[in-house]
């Protein structure tokens, strides 16, 4: 049972601010400024369903405009409510700046649950929030961009770029109205993968640094180590996924909704997302334990916790009994601000949501700026790229001819060096790139002051101090 004075998620982010300003040196009004969320409209729409009319309430926050577009997800939930939605909004500035994306802060909630209506209803529902949304420009390719987030996906998002480019009939940017678009109304390969993917490629970053493995009481690489996820979601799937095949970490356990799965010799990802797409749970799945109560699983004995659906999930109340050394935050909030004092009290390492879960807004960001430029990434200069390489080709199997000289080319190598980046491989390349600038600014932070107790404080921080540039540069 949750304590009685936990902190709201809202509060929580205020919290954690808080803690990052009182290191920082910030005239009292700077500070005021980039803690406010700007705006929060409310919109209440009614949409005639089954023969009635139903009334459905919905919010679209911004929460700082120091660079515009505005940047951040839709989610669908019967709980959504404007607090979280701003506390949301001020997470996606901080994250934003984190990874230097040109993106100021924006969230956007509708109270609803989709798994109550049928895909022609839900479409309905969402366009007209769209409408209500675009006719304030609360959505633009140019003022404030959304994305999928929790109960939403690729074909929410093209719902809205078709209602926006309705409304919008000749701007020549109306796909850049929103990111995570399926691939055939301008989206963007590796995007349903990115946030999973930045997990994996925190965790790598990560551990390419001995003394901050070291600090989380472990030792080695990713090879062997043992994870528990919990929400096997698309964040959570994919990070799961990858960290499996192509790190060699045992999948011991993965909460959810009803239930968890605990395998000690590591489960099979895959399997496990295919069962839970055909019958909307885990329970009933044959080649793992299931355990009725989830929340127990978390506090199993693993080497990484990756919570990756809801906030809040690990708290004051069972923050105490978490044995896992290293926590990285896949989802918005997971842990709150109580949760996360007992847990570094503990010794526990966490890698904090603002830079783990950056991985969606940075594709995001590659999809935007391929909207824009209205170009596929890799067409100009795939076959160039293979044209050079063929050159070097040429001459090594030349050489290798020269019975004197004694070697030949690796199998397979000639096929790899031939072939150009194609999207997917670019974004892959770009995100990589981008986790590791990121983490290696919240580490020079973290280990450079005496002060700054941990990575989310360094976090923080970094972001705060590019937000307070960005609004020095305007004048204020």
């Amino acid at each position: 049972m949750t304590q009685i004075n936990e902190p709201s998620f809202r509060e929580s982010v205020d919290l954690m601010f808080n803690r990052a300003v009182a290191l920082m040196d910030l005239s009292p009004g700077l500070e005021e400024k980039i803690r406010v969320c700007n705006s929060t409209y409310t919109v209440r729409f009614g949409v005639r369903l089954r023969g009635h009319v139903h009334t459905f309430t919905g919010y679209r926050s911004v929460h700082s405009e120091h660079m515009e577009p505005v940047k951040g997800g839709i989610r669908y939930a019967p709980n959504v409510h404007q607090d979280e939605v701003e506390a949301l909004a001020a997470l996606m500035t901080y994250k934003c700046a984190l990874v230097e994306v040109p993106f100021g802060g924006s969230k956007g909630g509708l109270r609803i649950d989709p798994r109550l209506y049928e895909e022609r209803e839900l479409e309905q529902i969402t366009r007209r929030f769209a409408y209500e949304l675009v006719k304030r420009d609360l959505i633009h390719p140019s003022q404030n961009v959304p994305a999928p987030d929790m109960g939403t996906g690729e074909r929410e998002m093209a719902w809205i770029a078709d209602q926006y480019a309705r409304m919008n009939t000749t701007d020549i940017n109306s796909r850049a109205c929103v990111t995570g678009k399926p691939l055939n109304a301008g989206g963007i390969v590796g995007r349903v993968e990115a946030t999973g993917r930045g997990v994996q490629f925190a965790l790598r970053e990560f551990f390419r640094h001995p003394e901050d493995v070291a600090k989380a009481g472990l030792s080695g690489g990713l090879d062997g180590k043992r994870v528990i996820v919990q929400g096997l979601g698309n964040v959570g799937f994919h990070a799961a996924k990858f960290l499996a095949q192509e790190d060699g970490v045992a999948i011991t356990g993965i909460v959810e909704h009803d239930g968890a799965l605990f395998d000690p010799d590591g489960l099979d990802v895959e399997a496990v997302h295919q069962w839970l797409v055909r019958h909307g749970g885990v329970s009933g799945y044959p080649d793992a334990t299931h355990t009725a109560d989830g929340a127990k699983v978390l506090e199993e004995a693993c080497d990484i916790l990756i919570p990756a659906a809801m906030e809040g999930v690990i708290n004051m109340a069972n923050a105490p009994r978490i044995r896992a050394p290293l926590i990285i935050e896949a989802a918005n909030g997971p842990i709150t601000a109580g949760a996360d004092e007992i847990l570094r009290d503990k010794g526990v390492l966490i890698v904090p949501d603002m830079y783990a879960n950056a991985g969606g807004v940075t594709v995001s960001y590659f999809e935007w700026v391929k909207n824009l430029s209205r170009i596929r990434f890799g067409r100009m200069q795939r076959r160039q790229e293979e044209s050079r390489h063929q050159l070097v080709v040429d001459e090594l199997e030349r050489l290798s001819q020269d019975k004197n000289l004694g070697w030949t080319l690796s199998p397979g190598f000639k096929e790899k060096y031939l072939r150009g980046a194609d999207e997917l491989e670019l974004v892959r390349s770009g995100l990589d790139d981008t986790m590791r600038i990121a983490y290696q600014s919240m580490r020079e932070v973290w280990h450079g002051r005496n002060d700054v107790p941990d990575l989310r404080t360094a976090a923080y921080m970094v972001s705060i101090d590019r937000v307070a540039a960005s609004y020095r540069a305007k004048g204020l």
